[in-house]
């Protein structure tokens, strides 16, 4: 033998091959989907068949945007993406870049060139985007005049504010002509002068929705100076017109929603509020009367009429307190006096001769005390109860217990 290679070398190199090969690189594949399977990763599995073969399919999960419908079994579509080979198990199988249904192809890979010209051209710039006014008066509709967009519109605005104009260019949505139509619409009503335009039919497929996929409505609703809403198809349809708008709404009752504001919720709101407004001004005025009384107090008390009129009552209770206390000073003294009288009156030498004592007194009118104060022939006076006796000292005794003095 003269080369060995294992089972990995071979399908790398296998591998390799595919993926050298331009044609398999970018290929479109149409056939039917079998053996469909929504993996829990959000992968797909599936297998595209027809009358003679099978081949193994899987779109990764960050691929789903190329997917634009739910996909099942027994769809015919047409699969762009590139074969390679699955090194593991050593099959190749075509991996999904997009997705279409049959007879859509052609037309979704316009879709896909105009959008990418004219985002490079910065039509589906955010910065471009004007914001849609609130409380409208006017509101602009360019759709079909029959169907059920006009209708969901009509009723939701209606429903939503009573008072809304609304002014509707009955255009055609598809067919031939339709673009036209939705052009001419959109200018008419932009010179008008209405406040916000709906441009928006019902759902269909991409050859009913087409006209909405068209450069010159995109251009005119990039142009438009009215801020413009689409609502074209259903939540997963996706047009051209709905990149250039200023703002994208899922369906046409969804479009009235965002351009009309509930006035009955408002008026509601404005109601609450002015309850609100009301019960908060009651509460502040009553808040300020109790501070208004509070300074009309305090400064009532505080004026030099009241303060004269306190410092006078004061000077009444201090003159009434300076009484009591003379009253009470008073009575002491007088009580206190009373004791030294009645003190004085033990001492009193008239109360000490009214109870049989006597004084006696020389010549010089000094008290004598003691026989040896006097001579015999001295005069004395010896003062009693009722008068004055005056003698003669005539001798004069010492004895032990008291002192005698005898006289005429």
């Amino acid at each position: 033998m003269s080369s060995i290679y294992s089972v990995t070398q071979v399908n790398t190199y296998i591998k390799n091959m595919f993926t050298q090969d331009f044609f398999l690189n970018k290929i479109y594949v149409k056939g039917e989907v079998s053996n469909c399977k929504y993996h829990t990763s959000g992968h797909i599995y599936f297998s595209l068949k027809d009358e003679s073969g099978t081949i193994a399919c899987v779109m990764f999960a960050g691929s789903r945007k190329g997917l634009a419908f739910s996909m099942k079994n027994g769809d015919k579509v047409i699969v762009g993406g590139s074969v390679s080979v699955y090194e593991r198990d050593g099959k190749y199988q075509l991996y999904a870049k997009e997705i279409t249904l049959e007879g859509a192809g052609l037309l979704y890979e316009r879709y896909l060139a105009l959008k990418k010209e004219l985002e490079e051209m910065g039509m589906f710039a955010q910065e471009y985007k004007q914001p849609i006014p609130r409380f409208i008066k006017t509101l602009g509709v360019v759709t079909a005049p029959t169907g059920a967009a006009v209708q969901d519109i009509r009723n939701i605005s209606y429903r939503r504010n009573p008072f809304l104009q609304i002014i509707l260019y009955p255009a055609l949505v598809q067919g031939e002509g339709a673009k036209e139509s939705i052009v001419r619409g959109i200018e008419k009503l932009d010179a008008l002068g209405v406040d916000v335009i709906i441009v928006g039919r019902g759902g269909g497929s991409i050859e009913d929705l087409w006209a909405f996929n068209e450069e010159e409505v995109a251009r005119a609703i990039f142009n438009c100076s009215t801020p413009i809403i689409s609502a074209v198809g259903h939540e997963t349809d996706t047009t051209i017109a709905d990149y250039a708008a200023d703002l994208r709404a899922p369906t046409p009752s969804a479009a009235a929603e965002l351009a009309v504001d509930d006035m009955r919720g408002l008026m509601d709101l404005m109601y609450e509020y002015s309850r609100r407004l009301t019960r908060g001004m009651e509460n502040r005025v009553l808040l300020e009367k109790g501070r208004l009384e509070q300074y009309r107090t305090k400064l009532s008390f505080l004026s030099p009429a009241s303060q004269i009129r306190e410092k006078r009552q004061r000077l009444i209770d201090l003159e009434d307190k300076m009484r009591e206390s003379m009253k009470r000073n008073i009575l002491d003294s007088r009580q206190e006096l009373n004791i030294y009288i009645e003190r004085m009156k033990g001492l009193s030498p008239l109360n000490k001769l009214n109870q049989g004592f006597s004084y006696v007194e020389d010549d010089n009118h000094h008290a004598v005390t003691s026989v040896t104060q006097v001579e015999p022939g001295e005069h004395l006076t010896i003062q009693v109860t009722d008068g004055m006796i005056h003698t003669s000292v005539e001798k004069t005794e010492t004895a032990d217990r008291g002192v005698g003095i005898n006289g005429r």
